[in-house]
């Protein structure tokens, strides 16, 4: 199955540049680094969000539940950054109660 209404996907600068991709960050910040090691960087946090609408909404949903937020759904599927490398990773996204557009929560590698 695939996440619902991916092609609506709401991928925030705020999420992307201010935490996946921020070195200091206190709970992004080693998901930052290996982000980085593949050619990411924040000012261009456009280009992993980008590579995320290719390479992860398009791939299968493996894991579903219900929170008190809204239902969540897990992906797994590579990485390929600017630099040409691959790396597994988990992407988490979630549609909130009375939405129906998938928001990214977080991701890190597998």
């Amino acid at each position: 199955m695939k996440l619902p209404n991916a092609g609506n996907a709401i991928i925030l600068e705020e999420k992307v540049a201010g935490y996946l991709l921020d070195l200091v960050h206190r709970r992004g910040g080693s998901k930052a680094k290996l982000l980085r090691s593949l050619g990411y960087q924040a000012e261009r946090w456009q280009q992993l969000a980008g590579d995320l609408r290719r390479e992860h909404l398009t791939a299968d949903v493996i894991e579903q539940r219900n929170t008190v937020w809204g239902r969540r759904y897990e992906i797994v599927a590579p990485l390929t950054g600017p630099t040409g490398d691959t790396v597994m990773f988990r992407s988490v996204w979630q549609i909130d109660l009375g939405a129906n557009r998938p928001r990214l929560i977080t991701m890190y590698p597998e």
